[in-house]
């Protein structure tokens, strides 16, 4: 089981912003991923920088941790200039990128834009078609497409990846829709249970987890795919209680998960006056020893 986190870009770089991503890698997180939004529900007014940049610089300031966005979607984002900015962060990384990427929401990030927001029904075939075109993007040397919603015209993508064929996916998803894509173009795939579900109801955000592990091994065995041929990873915060109050209480909840398949448990990194706060000290108190005690070995596959 890998443990990972989510450094949201809330900090000038200048100010420290650089210093929880290199912490990150000093504590041996598997990865350190950031949301990919323009803003995000309480945190809209507040600073808030772009995914992008703020992963190049981290780039710049580690060595080994993975990195990533969590989650990237067609919300503002055009499949063609995006494969040119991901294909650079491989680049620039030294190929520890994974694209963590999804459907979208509802929210700010989908009207800032000037359009209103697209129905559930055109968002799951945009991020259809965009993560389609995303793929052979960065994966071929040069792509013509003429798609319902997007279009390429000889967009050049060399050198292309370091790593080979591309960068991995994993690709964020809970209804049958999402599951498909991520079974067919996956390397990892990403949920956080069902965030409508009362916060202290463990029972049941765990029962709505292996539910969910079912849909995509049904999914992948549709594709031709084996369940172990993508990696699964479940972002906390979002409902089933607080596994980070003590290292005892978060290894039985990551214990709990892996027999449903989870190979990576993502936790946020404090925001103070959020609702991510936490206690720094306290929290990488817990994420060391838990660490320790999840460690094992690592399949060498490079994936998230």
């Amino acid at each position: 089981m890998r443990l990972s986190t989510v450094i949201l870009p809330t900090r000038r770089w200048s100010e420290g912003g650089g210093r929880s991503w290199r912490r990150a890698e000093d504590l041996g997180f598997h990865a350190a991923y950031t949301y990919d939004h323009l803003s995000w529900r309480s945190l809209r007014d507040r600073a808030w920088f772009g995914a992008v940049p703020t992963l190049a610089a981290a780039a710049a300031v580690t060595r080994s941790i993975r990195l990533g966005t969590l989650v990237a979607s067609p919300n503002f984002r055009h499949p063609v200039p995006f494969a040119k900015e991901l294909m650079s962060l491989d680049d620039l990384s030294g190929g520890r990128v994974t694209l963590g990427v999804g459907a979208g929401a509802d929210g700010f990030d989908a009207t800032v834009l000037g359009r209103p927001a697209w129905s559930p029904r055109e968002r799951a075939a945009r991020f259809e078609e965009f993560l389609g075109l995303l793929d052979r993007l960065l994966r071929d040397p040069a792509v013509s497409y003429d798609g319902r919603f997007y279009r390429a015209h000889e967009a050049y993508n060399l050198p292309g990846c370091l790593q080979r064929p591309r960068l991995p996916f994993a690709v964020a998803a809970t209804g049958p829709r999402g599951m498909a894509l991520a079974a067919r173009h996956g390397q990892a795939w990403v949920t956080l249970g069902d965030p409508r579900l009362p916060d202290g109801d463990e029972q049941q955000f765990h029962a709505t987890i292996a539910e969910q592990v079912e849909n995509l091994d049904k999914a992948l065995a549709e594709q031709g795919r084996a369940a172990g041929d993508i990696e699964r990873i479940l972002l906390t915060g979002f409902g089933g209680g607080s596994p980070l109050r003590s290292a005892d209480a978060f290894v039985d909840f990551a214990g709990r998960h892996a027999e449903l398949g989870f190979t990576e448990i993502v936790v946020h990194w404090p925001v103070p006056d959020s609702v991510f706060e936490a206690d720094e000290e306290i929290f990488e108190r817990i994420v060391s020893a838990a660490r320790t005690q999840l460690a094992g070995p690592d399949d060498g596959s490079g994936h998230a």
